[in-house]
């Protein structure tokens, strides 16, 4: 794991360790969404303390995070595969429409 660059890692809410790898934080997530430079302490909040969760559809050893009203839009989403040990973040991005089970 070390050749991977952990650039950053938290706790999720059932105490399970997640990390951030360096080639999907630059490699995926800025490179997709390069506005989301400013929000790597957000994407690790909504891992450890979410707004919402839910199951990823087609993945089922995959989660989605939320966190309401973080950074430009009203959602921030976060996916994080527990494939492997530790989990790992596999993406991040921000978000308009509610999560799909998402109930006020």
């Amino acid at each position: 794991m070390t050749g991977d660059g952990i650039v950053a890692e938290v706790l999720d809410r059932r105490g399970r360790r997640v990390v951030l790898l360096r080639r999907v934080w630059h490699g995926k997530v800025l490179t997709d969404h390069p506005e989301m430079a400013m929000f790597r302490g957000a994407v690790l909040a909504a891992v450890s303390d979410p707004s919402h969760v839910e199951a990823d559809p087609v993945r089922p050893d995959r989660e989605r995070c939320f966190a309401r009203g973080v950074g430009i839009s009203n959602w921030l989403q976060v996916v994080v595969s527990y494939e492997q040990d530790p989990a790992r973040i596999v993406s991040a991005f921000a978000k308009r429409k509610d999560p799909p089970t998402w109930r006020t």
